[in-house]
């Protein structure tokens, strides 16, 4: 009989600001159907965080990221520092409902099966726009109209909803530490080049979407606005443009040329079809964020080319279980 996995779940903190954020996060992973073995506050270089959480979180080993500043960092000091058999990242402003562990889980009944990611639905803190395509969600870290909507082969997850067999995590050396977010800098693309590192270095391993396995992300009413989605779509296009460099540029855009192909055609006939509210703003967004972020690919790409060659990823720093 196979043991079922241990699981660690890491949830990574930069700031005072989302603090209410920050304890909603905990509680929705404490409060489990199928409880984690583990679960890991990592505080990225803010000391008043970590000491306030360190006396406010029962039940969390709060921890200080041990790496250089930003997401990746911190993720990669939860991982070395994660007991489980599994490591889970949850977002700091985002809350997972009540059998999310438990349907990661269950993905890994599969031997082949190297992480597990799951839905991302957006909780808008103001009403959604009517002119932001479900299409672009991902702009605000969340799960997008194109995504399977059954359990699915994928070739990357959402940051804010991801799991990873803890050896795999290891083996692929962890999350670049020069890609992803910094504070509010909206770069990221950190887990997509992880996950295709994880299947070169093992091609037979799969990355499973399950959209039961959900979670809710906030979304703060400062990115519901025109100069947001713009921002963050030409960011996405100079991150796309170092994932292409750093891996093999084919598969590194498979999923974005199938999103061009077939995924923003169906949102343009959509929003030319008559009576639709907002379809004309709608449209504008369309061609905006794909504007946006082609123009950031080819300014990533003509940076890329004078640039010092990729270095490898700062490898995990193995910690010694507990015996």
């Amino acid at each position: 009989m196979t043991t079922a996995p241990t699981l660690s779940v890491v949830v990574c903190a930069y700031t005072l600001d989302r603090w209410e954020d920050i304890q909603s996060a905990i509680a929705s992973v404490q409060t489990q159907r199928r409880p984690p073995d583990d679960v890991v506050l990592v505080v990225d270089h803010c000391p008043e965080l970590q000491r306030l959480a360190g006396r406010m979180l029962h039940g969390v080993r709060v921890l200080p990221n041990a790496q250089r500043k930003g997401l990746s960092g911190a993720r990669n000091t939860g991982v070395a520092a994660a007991v489980g058999d599994v490591v889970a990242f949850l977002d700091d402003d985002a809350t997972a409902h009540p059998s999310w562990a438990e349907r990661l889980l269950a993905g890994y009944r599969d031997p082949a099966v190297a992480g597990v990611g799951g839905l991302v639905v957006p909780w808008w803190e103001t009403d959604r726009p009517p002119w932001f395509p479900p299409e672009f969600d991902w702009v605000v870290g969340c799960s997008y109209r194109g995504l399977p909507e059954r359990r699915a082969p994928v070739r990357n997850f959402i940051g804010a909803n991801m799991s990873f067999r803890r050896a795999e995590l290891l083996a692929a050396g962890g999350f670049r530490t020069d890609l992803g977010r910094v504070g509010t800098r909206p770069l990221g693309c950190e887990e997509t080049e992880l996950c295709l590192r994880v299947t070169a270095r093992r091609p037979e391993a799969v990355l499973l979407h399950d959209p039961a396995a959900a979670v809710r992300h906030r979304v703060p009413a400062a990115r519901a606005t025109w100069s947001y989605f713009r921002s963050r779509c030409y960011a996405e296009g100079l991150s796309k443009a170092l994932v292409a460099r750093y891996g093999n540029g084919s598969a590194a855009l498979s999923s974005e040329r199938a999103y061009l192909a077939r995924t923003l055609p169906r949102a343009v006939r959509e929003a030319l079809r008559p009576g639709r509210p907002a379809g004309v703003r709608r449209l504008l967004a369309l061609a905006l964020g794909t504007g946006a972020t082609a123009l950031g690919y080819a300014v990533g790409s003509v940076r890329a080319r004078f640039a010092a060659g990729p270095g490898p990823a700062r490898p995990v720093t193995v910690r010694r279980r507990p015996a």
